[in-house]
């Protein structure tokens, strides 16, 4: 105890005796306190300084696109696609996948469930309009939210409206095209659209060789279940006949159906060539696809999540654009050469004519809408 207080006692003295040797006064100490007090001011400027170059950093960042993934919640989006993800369809949504999970430094995920493994376009959209939360988002046929009383969208199915795919493309990227994907929420069907893309012109193709529209006459074709396509098919002089995607290349192989209709590049991948080798190019319906997101998964994103959505759509879609035409291309002349039997419509306008009452009958309550749209060619 005494050891402990003389050491104490020494190291005191000997800090005394430093200060005092090194003749500190009390002016100098005065003197030192606005030289610390400027070197403050200093640092408070260099810290502003800092923060105001952080905030226009993010500032900036907000501006290229970038979103603040470290506070971002991860998630996982299941995807349905019918089609095999080797179709032009399918590749968008890879390309859609690939995005969403670049913008989101992989905080998000979209699991994209391909060829048909979660069912048909229709029990896919049941799914999501019964709610659960199984399916989260879902590459759609244009008119599939039709028969749950999207009325705008059935114009876009409508034989012979879409003169080429410029055509198309002057709409999908218009303000109208905003307007047919915000339907579905106005009518609080619970789901929305996100974007559009394209799988090329639809065409006929047969068990047996056709060439001209004569041959239609009492052919059973394999139609999916919506009146535009029925009547379409009745208007041609054939029997439309309804059959699920999953079951139609049984259906053409025993004799089910005689034909059926698709775009030439699930035409190819779907293997139906193998038993309906004749392809008759009359291009009476553009292939126009749009992806639809239910609105719990949609109101259950943050405002960072949604924007990646919708900016990676854009990429999908301008994509889908660019390299739709390009693969339909590539595939239609591989069909040529593995022995596919191609005949060309020359002259649609018997065609056309041929399905007058069902355009008219599917568009005279949104004559003006549709008018609109045939005005963007």
């Amino acid at each position: 105890m005494k050891k402990r207080w003389l050491s104490t006692a020494l190291c005191a003295a000997m800090a005394a005796g430093t200060l005092a040797g090194c003749g500190l006064k009390t002016p100098e100490t005065t003197t030192a306190a606005p030289a610390a007090t400027e070197a403050a001011k200093e640092e408070t400027k260099a810290e502003e300084k800092t923060e105001a170059a952080e905030g226009e950093t993010k500032a900036e960042a907000a501006a290229s696109g970038k979103y603040d993934t470290a506070n971002m919640p991860e998630v996982t989006l299941v995807y349905a696609e019918v089609n095999p993800l080797d179709t032009i369809v399918g590749q968008m949504a890879t390309d859609f996948k690939e995005k969403v999970e670049e913008l989101s430094d992989g905080k998000m995920i979209i699991d994209v469930q391909a060829s048909g493994v979660l069912g048909s376009e229709n029990d896919v959209l049941d799914t999501m309009l019964g709610g659960g939360g199984t399916i989260d988002m879902s590459r759609i046929s244009a008119f599939a939210l039709n028969g749950y009383g999207a009325k705008k969208s059935l114009l876009l199915s409508i034989p012979y409206t879409f003169a080429d795919r410029e055509h198309f493309w002057n709409f999908a990227t218009s303000d109208l095209a905003d307007e047919f994907l915000a339907e579905p929420v106005e009518q609080g069907l619970g789901v929305r659209g996100l974007f559009y893309g394209e799988e090329g012109f639809r065409h006929f193709f047969f068990k047996e060789e056709a060439n001209t529209l004569e041959d239609l006459k009492g052919l059973k074709i394999r139609v999916s279940n919506d009146p535009v396509m029925t009547g379409m098919v009745a208007g041609l002089g054939a029997n439309a006949t309804v059959v699920s995607m999953n079951e139609l290349y049984s259906a053409l192989q025993t004799g089910v159906v005689d034909a059926a209709e698709q775009p030439i590049a699930n035409y190819a991948s779907n293997a139906f060539p193998e038993v309906a080798p004749y392809l008759m190019l009359d291009g009476h319906t553009l292939g126009a696809v749009q992806v639809v997101i239910t609105d719990e998964a949609w109101n259950g994103l943050t405002e960072d999540q949604q924007a990646i959505l919708m900016e990676a759509g854009e990429y999908a879609s301008a994509n889908n654009r660019k390299n739709s035409e390009n693969k339909e291309n590539e595939v239609l002349e591989q069909l040529k050469a593995d022995g596919v039997t191609v005949v060309e419509v020359e002259d649609k306008a018997p065609w056309k004519e041929a399905c007058k009452d069902v355009i008219e009958s599917n568009t005279s309550d949104q004559a003006e809408l549709y008018q609109q749209l045939l005005d963007m060619e």
